[in-house]
Formats: C-alpha cells, structure tokens, sequence
C-alpha cells in the first residue's frame, strides 16, 4: 500500500506566479482591476506598519550630571545641602501648584 501525501508537492515561487497569471487571465477585466488594488492596498498598509514601527521607538538621549563632592565632608555639609535641595524641590512643586491653579480658574475647574 502506497501511503498519501498529506502536504501538497513544493513549488518554486516562479511556478507559483504563472499558476497565478494563467489565474487571472481567465477572470474579467474589472475583476483583475479589483485584485490588482486590493494586494496594492494590502501592501500599502504593510509597509505603513513596518515604517511607523521605527519611528520615535527609542528614548532620547539624556544627559546625567554628576555632582563631585569633597572627602571631607562633614555632616553639617551633607545637611545643609540637603535643606538646600528640599528648598528647590518645594520651591518647584508651589510653582508647579500655581501653574494648575491659573488653569483650573481660566477653564472654571472644580
């Protein structure tokens, strides 16, 4: 007993192709038209996602700054260059909270 192929034969891409021209050959004008601006929408639209996949995908570059301090050091440095750094935060997130609060009474906000 002969056993079956379960998977049709393997064809190259130019047979392929030809069992595709001799296809539409048999088919109307207006169905070719159809076929021919459907695979060229589908391409299209291919192509749209391969190209917007690249586009602003990777993060900037940032720049980190490195503040260098002394050895010696001492606690009341660390300290005070802390309250300083609270200051600026603090001082940052009041602008911050005003900027918020001129838009929320520009649009009437609640």
């Amino acid at each position: 007993m002969v056993p079956m192929a379960v998977f049709p034969p393997v064809s190259s891409p130019r047979a392929a192709l030809r069992d595709l021209a001799a296809f539409c050959r048999q088919r109307s004008r207006e169905q070719v038209i159809a076929a021919a601006l459907s695979i060229l929408i589908t391409t299209i639209i291919l192509i749209i996602f391969f190209v917007d996949a690249k586009i602003n995908t990777a993060p900037p570059p940032t720049a980190v700054y490195v503040e260098n301090y002394s050895p010696d050091r001492t606690d009341a440095d660390i300290i005070a260059d802390q309250k300083k750094d609270q200051a600026e935060r603090d001082a940052f997130k009041r602008a911050k909270k005003r900027q918020f609060q001129e838009l929320q009474k520009r649009f009437g906000i609640e």
